[in-house]
């Protein structure tokens, strides 16, 4: 097989993503041609504009990772690794794959850990998944202290290869109901992004609906099952003034200040992602 220019396959490859339904069919097909290679996606670009050439065996290996990303897996599970702030994660089957609106909720932790008088202030990720959250923390603000807890074992393992350098963030196997009750009273912020999807309701993305893990996904009958565990927890971790920060669904603000009223939160209040849908609610304890 004579060698074909990149640009001629990354382009066949952008086709074929198109007529499966991805929402991003050039990008993708440009990140999977860099993966193979060894190059960010400006390289690839720049190699596609040079004319530079494939060989069989590139070509080949590129192939099989279209294929499957046409079959709708995600893009991060055939390149072993999702972007997040600052950060390059590892994921994989069995762990949420961070999501680009968690990175704006991340920040309202961010803030308040960096402007809390504590000298080493305490934050807390509850169902930390991947760890993103709590790596975020942990490396902007660096004189704070992490505390991570994550239920799924398979979720566990990815975090604690995320999480294995970060020599101020403790993570936690175990459940987010009893978890760093040491930690009772102490802690500036608790945030989490919880399984929050209704159980019966089916996520419109293949990629979500077919390969998240459903222990992730899935928070009860109206989605809030863990939510309401978190809000009686956070009130006990957190010390007075301290911050809540939980993202939900769009449709999941007023449902999720009721349930913080009742509890006896203060100051809640739900805040729009860049598209202007509610993604995160936020409170005070009192």
């Amino acid at each position: 097989m004579a060698e074909m220019t990149l640009a001629a396959v990354v382009r066949s490859a952008a086709e074929r993503l198109a007529m499966a339904g991805v929402p991003d069919p050039l990008v993708d097909a440009e990140l999977l041609a860099g993966h193979i290679r060894g190059l960010r996606r400006g390289a690839v670009q720049a190699a596609i504009v040079r004319g530079d050439t494939v060989g069989e065996q590139e070509v080949a290996a590129f192939e099989a990772l279209v294929t499957r990303r046409a079959a709708r897996e995600p893009l991060q599970h055939l390149t072993g690794v999702a972007p997040f702030r600052h950060l390059e994660l590892a994921v994989g089957p069995g762990v949420f794959v961070p999501r680009p609106e968690t990175e704006i909720v991340a920040q309202f932790a961010i803030d308040a850990l960096s402007n809390a008088a504590d000298p080493a202030p305490i934050g807390v990720d509850l169902c930390t998944g991947s760890g993103a959250i709590a790596m975020a923390m942990a490396t902007e603000v660096p004189h704070s202290r992490v505390f991570a807890v994550e239920l799924s074992p398979d979720a566990h393992a990815w975090a604690a290869r995320n999480t294995a350098d970060a020599e101020n963030l403790t993570l936690v196997q175990g459940d987010l109901a009893d978890s760093l009750e040491e930690l009772d009273g102490t802690a500036s912020v608790v945030i989490s992004n919880p399984p929050y999807v209704p159980d019966d309701a089916i996520p419109r993305d293949p990629e979500v609906r077919m390969f998240d893990p459903a222990m992730a996904l899935y928070g009860g009958p109206d989605g809030l099952d863990i939510v309401r565990v978190l809000s009686r927890r956070a009130l006990a971790l957190l010390r007075p003034g301290g911050l809540l920060v939980i993202e939900h669904g769009e449709l999941q603000g007023h449902a999720i200040r009721s349930i913080l009223s009742a509890d006896g939160w203060r100051a809640s209040r739900t805040h729009p992602d860049l598209t202007h849908r509610d993604r995160a609610t936020t409170a005070l304890r009192p």
